[in-house]
């Protein structure tokens, strides 16, 4: 009987490793770019567009009705409203839910999107009401 271990540093080494689980020739599709209030944001292929907008920077991307707070990413899961966009004219969808694909044209609805610096930043989980729905992007395309 064949036992496989891992080989490089880890905090397994040794331990067996399943040899249908190793990644033989694996190589990713390349990175491509989407259109976020018209600025180019790169993406990984399989991102959702809010980690390709985290991944480049930015934190928070509308504000919210009363008060004109930041929102960006909260719960990063789909269960809050925090990270609606507009996806190739389609309104109300979930940035953290809504996988990237080349070519699609995001509005955030706020105008520019805001940096780590740019007075951006988490969601304190105050709610703004904006729970209008998650949409459905299939019927958009």
């Amino acid at each position: 009987m064949t036992v496989w271990h891992r080989s490089g540093p880890g905090p397994r080494d040794g331990a067996p490793v399943n040899p249908s689980l190793r990644l033989v020739r694996a190589r990713p599709e390349p990175e491509f770019e989407i259109s976020v209030d018209g600025a180019a944001v790169p993406v990984v292929p399989g991102q959702s567009i809010g980690a390709a907008l985290y991944g480049a920077g930015v934190r928070s991307w509308r504000t919210t009705r009363f008060g004109g707070r930041p929102r960006g990413l909260f719960c990063g899961i789909g269960v809050c409203f925090d990270c609606l966009v507009t996806v190739n004219g389609v309104p109300s969808l979930r940035a953290c839910q809504t996988e990237a694909r080349p070519g699609d044209r995001v509005t955030t609805g706020g105008g520019e999107a805001q940096g780590a610096g740019g007075g951006g930043g988490a969601s304190t989980g105050a709610g703004d009401g904006a729970g209008d729905g998650g949409g459905n992007r299939e019927g958009g395309r």
